[in-house]
């Protein structure tokens, strides 16, 4: 199958095509697209075409025809650059047999392949194509899967007809299908004359995206539809950075560098935005540091929540009704010596303080560090609630977190977005208007709630309820925008607070955890003569990687018995880089969970998924499983079927949610994660690269953070200069918010 027009070898003219077969992918680069792969052209025998370039998107099993052109790599020979391609209908019974198979039809899989065809032969794609309902003729095809073959083929075309339109502007297969899914038929239209709705409507599609697509059908560089919506992807990208706002001189400042037009256009398109009710929020703000006021520039849902998260803390602070009014006046000395007798433990003073302000005061927040005693406290608040029959509610941000507080408390616990019945578009099923049935609201892991994620769940509790949040405010702070806990406790705030300091006698004997408080004060961790905190020192990042996984997958489970899958957590400063977490995921599904002949895979993307795979969601998801599924949800897959294209995930909520092959890029592996996605999660051993590769990121709270997460055992893996580094820098300024201020009533 293999044809040649005015550009083979010794003939620069023009470019080549190559037809052939997609047998299999050797590398593929999901962020670039740059990918490896080897084709049959048809020439015989086991002789296939080592073709690169950007085929990102291309399925095994699929006909391609490519434009390209021929040259020579010194190590794998003959080789051909693919410039565009587009995938053909095979025209054998060998390779429609193999095109079908592959599982690009859902409800065919390699058997059924091999009975169409046996059946219909070199007339199998015309009957799928033009009379679907004779697939009935074929021994075991009952009228049930003829008719979902028939429905999978029409998408599979209607997808093709938009990826071949995208493909010239480099959109990879599964944005393609994410286009059509959003819009339908009228997917090339949206496209053509609104591409920027991409960037609002689509996930996975960021302005930078929607901006290519939209220079490739025509749009003026200094259009103001253009400007608006650079304007507000600037503002989208400072809130996945953590901030509320931005300050107006700095985001006109981003905005022309990111648009590359006049800053006068910036400044007339930021005010109509400005006067756009959907638009932007323009506010002046106290600086944080007592300078001059800052014009704040607020995306609207930020700013909302902004004012109603401060508005409703301060009405629950002053709510006349009392739910727990037995408090106000009870005998502490009787209720705590109760308490010690049912506990078998004495409460330190500052505990002492923490149970009393959670009980009586209407909201509180208590703080501390590892072996302070933060959970017994917990524990003794709900014993005390429970003992006067109080309705208590219990929840955290992640499902491992919840599952932990489950087990402190022996009351049920859930996550936020469950006990929130969080809906498709992100409407809580409780709110102002149905409040939770709760007297005594208890909230672990505080530091991980987000802005818009705290005003959801403070207008689901109810008047004169109590809520105590409880954290450690010298983690890392939340993944989305804000500093919810930290705003919290600033000085002089209405929210009063309790900060456990006292490392108790138990605690003292642990590395882990005298380590954590001596990083936490600038103080470099002792790495000699403990049983479970050790530092294996190499300079060389790219050897530092590779022995991360060693240690994790191979030294740790001979060692001490633990499972490399579930009771180890590599921990990455960050995603790239030869030690970062995307490099170690590929490295570590090797030695943990390695190709098999009789294993099911699926490649999606430059990811391959296999059973037994340790994932993550990447995204919120409303839409997945009993009340949707959320960014950083933990699960192990545990079914994959290439007929029914689907694979299925059981997550740490114990919870099993499925997914079509075409939503695989809402999942990564988690073998290893990045220190910020494992916030709210705890694992017997941590295994922690720290390299001067992640020198911009090595700061004392991302490194207080990892060590925090483990409960027995902390592995460093790396250079000691940048343990060094890590342990001195204080991270660099705040986050832009306001939440303080409105707290303080200053606003």
């Amino acid at each position: 199958m293999q044809r040649s027009h005015g550009g083979g070898p010794g003939q620069p003219a023009g470019l080549a095509v190559v037809e052939g077969v997609l047998e299999r992918i050797t590398y593929a680069n999901e962020e670039n697209g740059y990918t490896v792969a080897r084709v049959d052209t048809g020439r015989g025998g086991n002789d296939l075409l080592t073709v690169v370039g950007a085929l990102l998107g291309a399925q095994p099993g699929e006909s391609l025809r490519m434009e390209g052109r021929w040259g020579s790599h010194p190590q794998y020979g003959r080789q051909f650059t693919v410039e565009n391609y587009r995938t053909v209908l095979p025209a054998t019974v060998q390779g429609i047999r193999r095109y079908l198979g592959s599982g690009l039809i859902k409800g065919i899989g390699p058997r059924i392949a091999d009975r169409i065809t046996e059946h219909f032969g070199t007339d199998t794609l015309d009957v799928i194509e033009q009379d679907p309902k004779r697939l009935i003729e074929v021994p075991g095809l009952g009228p049930k899967r003829t008719k979902m073959i028939g429905a999978a083929w029409e998408e599979q075309k209607a997808i093709k007809e938009v990826m071949v339109f995208l493909q010239g502007v480099g959109v990879s297969t599964s944005i393609a299908v994410r286009i059509y899914k959003k819009y339908g038929d009228a997917s090339i239209s949206v496209v053509r004359n609104q591409p920027y709705r991409l960037a609002a409507d689509v996930w996975g599609i960021g302005f930078l995206t929607a901006d290519r697509i939209a220079q490739s059908v025509g749009i003026p560089h200094d259009s103001p539809d253009r400007v608006k919506a650079g304007l507000q992807y600037a503002l989208s990208q400072s809130t996945d950075q953590g901030h509320c706002f931005l300050p107006e001189e700095q985001l006109i400042a981003d905005s022309v560098k990111l648009l590359q037009v006049d800053t006068g256009l910036v400044i007339e398109c930021l005010a109509e935005l400005a006067a756009d009710p959907e638009g932007v929020v323009r506010e002046t703000v106290p600086a944080p540091d007592g300078g001059d006021p800052v014009t704040a520039v607020f995306l609207v849902p930020f700013h909302r929540a902004e004012l109603s998260l401060a508005g409703r803390l301060r009405r629950l602070l002053r709510a006349e009704e009392d739910r727990m009014p037995a408090f106000r006046d009870v005998a502490w000395d009787k209720a705590l010596a109760w308490l010690a007798d049912r506990t078998g433990a004495q409460l330190a003073p500052e505990q002492e303080a923490a149970v009393r302000l959670a009980l009586t005061e209407k909201v509180a927040v208590l703080t501390g560090g590892p072996g302070c005693g933060k959970s017994f406290t917990v524990r003794s608040v709900v014993e005390l609630a429970r003992a006067k029959k109080a309705k208590v509610v219990l929840a955290a941000p992640t499902g491992r977190a919840a599952k932990r507080l489950s087990e402190l408390t022996g009351a049920e616990a859930a996550t936020v977005h469950r006990l929130l019945e969080l809906k498709p578009g992100g409407d809580a099923a409780y709110d102002q208007d149905r409040p939770l049935d709760a007297d005594l609201v208890v909230v672990d892991e505080a530091s991980m709630l987000d802005l818009l994620l705290a005003n959801k769940l403070v207008k689901a509790v109810p008047p004169g309820a109590h809520l105590l949040l409880v954290g450690d405010v010298d983690q890392l702070p939340s993944v989305g925008a804000g500093e919810v806990l930290r705003d919290l406790l600033a000085d002089g705030g209405p929210v009063p607070a309790v900060r456990l300091t006292r490392i108790f006698r138990q605690a003292q004997h642990s590395g882990v955890v005298t380590n954590a408080h001596r990083i936490n004060a600038g103080k470099p961790p002792v790495t000699t003569g403990l049983t479970d905190f050790f530092l294996f020192p190499e300079e060389d990042t790219e050897e530092a990687g590779r022995l991360t996984v060693d240690v994790a997958a191979r030294r740790i489970p001979a060692k001490f018995g633990l499972d490399p899958r579930r009771d180890v957590q590599v921990l990455a400063p960050m995603h790239r880089g030869p030690a970062g977490a995307g490099a170690l995921n590929g490295l570590l599904q090797q030695a943990v969970t390695p190709a098999r002949p009789d294993l099911p895979e699926r490649r999606f993307g430059g990811r391959v998924f296999r059973v037994g795979d340790k994932v993550t969601q990447i995204r919120n998801n409303y839409e997945k499983g009993r009340n949707g599924v959320f960014n950083g949800t933990v699960g192990v897959v545990t079914s994959l079927s290439v007929e029914e294209q689907r694979l299925t995930v059981r997550t740490d909520e114990d919870e099993e949610v499925p997914y079509d092959f075409d939503e695989l890029d809402e999942l990564a592996h988690a073998y290893a994660v990045t220190i910020h996605r494992s916030q709210g999660s705890e694992y017997p051993a941590v295994v922690i690269p720290v390299t001067t590769g992640a020198w911009m990121m090595l700061q004392r709270n991302l490194l207080y953070t990892a060590v925090t997460r483990a409960k027995r055992l902390v592995v460093l893996v790396g250079s000691r200069k940048a343990l060094g580094q890590a342990v001195r820098t204080i991270s660099a300024g705040r986050r832009h918010t306001a939440l303080d201020h409105r707290l303080g009533g200053t606003m």
